[in-house]
């Protein structure tokens, strides 16, 4: 495959706006939870505490969403050429003010998908060239130089293919109100990256509590 691609309508709108409402959903009832001490923090109910976007709604490896990792494997391996094997499924639901700072991935997104699962448009921004730009992710610092990337504008259903590890991504901030985005992310079976094969997890839809590392 190429650095990158858009591939549209991977999944169909009702799809899409049935995860949406369920994460939204979900959200809310976390919160819920979270705010009247019925339980804590937890990874397998989702977090506010996701240190790229801060205070804002995330969950890894949700069963349902961690299902749709294993539907789009036949579209990756289409898409990418390659014998993609799934590590981990993660989403947000980003809110008013929200930023995705510059960034690269960790091995365990070697190949990488973005679905806009619904809620007020937003763009992402993706360095095609490969640069290393970055000083600082967390606090957003950057080179001066450094390239001004692609802005994609994905509808809903629409998914971006991308090489998470060697490209810089991000997001300028949000003005909307509500944007649920769902990342899938794989390894090539026959890459330097193999061995995060589920994400060290023992199967699919398992909490990141089960990791082995």
């Amino acid at each position: 495959m190429g650095n990158y691609k858009v591939v549209k309508q991977a999944i169909n709108y009702e799809l899409a706006n049935f995860l949406f409402n369920y994460f939204l959903l979900k959200r809310e009832a976390v919160a819920h939870m979270y705010n009247t001490n019925m339980t804590y923090d937890t990874g397998i109910l989702g977090t506010f505490t996701d240190k790229q976007v801060l205070n804002t709604y995330s969950i890894y490896g949700d069963p349902t969403f961690d299902t749709l990792l294993m539907k789009i494997l036949p579209v990756m391996k289409k898409e990418t050429g390659l014998e993609v094997v799934p590590t981990y499924s993660y989403a947000r639901m980003y809110k008013k003010g929200d930023i995705l700072k510059r960034h690269k991935d960790r091995p365990s997104c070697e190949i990488s998908t973005t679905i806009n699962l619904g809620g007020d448009p937003w763009p992402i921004f993706i360095d095609g060239t490969g640069a290393d730009s970055v000083i600082d992710e967390y606090k957003n610092i950057h080179k001066p130089n450094a390239p001004k990337g692609t802005k994609v504008l994905l509808e809903v259903g629409d998914m971006l293919v991308y090489s998470g590890c060697e490209l810089e991504h991000w997001r300028e901030e949000f003005m909307g109100d509500y944007q649920s985005q769902f990342f899938l992310h794989y390894v090539d079976k026959n890459g330097k990256n193999k061995e995060y094969a589920l994400d060290s997890r023992p199967f699919i839809g398992a909490p990141p509590e089960s990791k082995k590392n």
